[in-house]
């Protein structure tokens, strides 16, 4: 009976030894860039969960920290094929907070700014998206100034800024219908202040201008109808400025 246990105990030894070696073997073999394609195939396959396993293992065992970049970036790019853009910008978020030199950072940056950018769907919902995607725009031009995206980014924060300015008309148009003077008057000389160049900026100032009156603010009114004359003479409100300012 005692050598039959001890027969068992040597068997369980020798077995785990076997397994040791094994994984010693597995671990000399490793191949991170096979380990790459690997993960590749299976996000085109949409195996997600399956190729942040193979690229967490990248990450993991690169104990050069030449591939673990990589391996990072495209566990967050997984997440934008996935349609999960939260948890792609988390992603590289971590990406750019543990590799913030490294050559592919304004790719991540950009990458950000895109998935907010994305999410922008209309004026009256997507002012929120809208706001967060200029506020990484900006970030990735003061950061990376030579970023490979210069010629797209000035067309990306121009429409960043038009619904955002979309968002705050809609507001301000909506309290104005209410009857609500003002907090239309409020959202108005808030649109105006923060893009002076707005292009309703004539419609903007005529109901501010209408606002104002409405509130029995006369002065106040004349004020902008003649700012709405000098600043667009040839609009459609010109006629209703040119009465208000009398």
């Amino acid at each position: 009976m005692r050598i039959t246990v001890v027969l068992m105990i040597a068997l369980v030894f020798t077995l785990s030894s076997c397994g040791g070696s094994k994984g010693l073997k597995e671990d000399e073999a490793f191949a991170p860039e096979k380990y790459l394609v690997k993960a590749d195939k299976l996000v085109n396959d949409k195996e997600y969960d399956q190729a942040r396993r193979t690229l967490t293992e990248v990450k993991n065992r690169d104990m050069t920290k030449k591939y673990a970049p990589l391996a990072q970036l495209r566990i967050a790019d997984s997440y934008i094929k996935e349609q999960e853009p939260d948890l792609g910008i988390e992603e590289y978020k971590k990406f750019l907070e543990f590799y913030p030199d490294n050559q592919y950072a304004s790719y991540a940056q950009y990458q950000i700014a895109m998935a907010y950018f994305s999410q922008i769907e209309a004026p009256d919902r997507g002012s929120g998206a809208a706001r967060k995607a200029l506020q990484e725009f900006l970030r990735l031009k003061e950061l990376y100034p030579r970023n490979p995206y210069r010629e797209v980014l000035g067309l990306r924060i121009e429409k960043c800024r038009d619904v955002i300015a979309d968002g705050a008309f809609l507001i301000g148009e909506f309290y104005y219908k209410k009857g609500s003077y003002n907090a239309a008057a409020g959202r108005f000389e808030g649109l105006l202040k923060q893009f002076p160049d707005y292009k309703r900026g004539a419609e903007t100032l005529a109901l501010l201008a209408r606002s104002y009156k409405a509130l029995k603010m006369n002065d106040k009114a004349k004020e902008i109808f003649k700012k709405l004359l000098e600043k667009y003479p040839s609009s459609k409100f010109a006629q209703e400025a040119k009465r208000g300012t009398l």
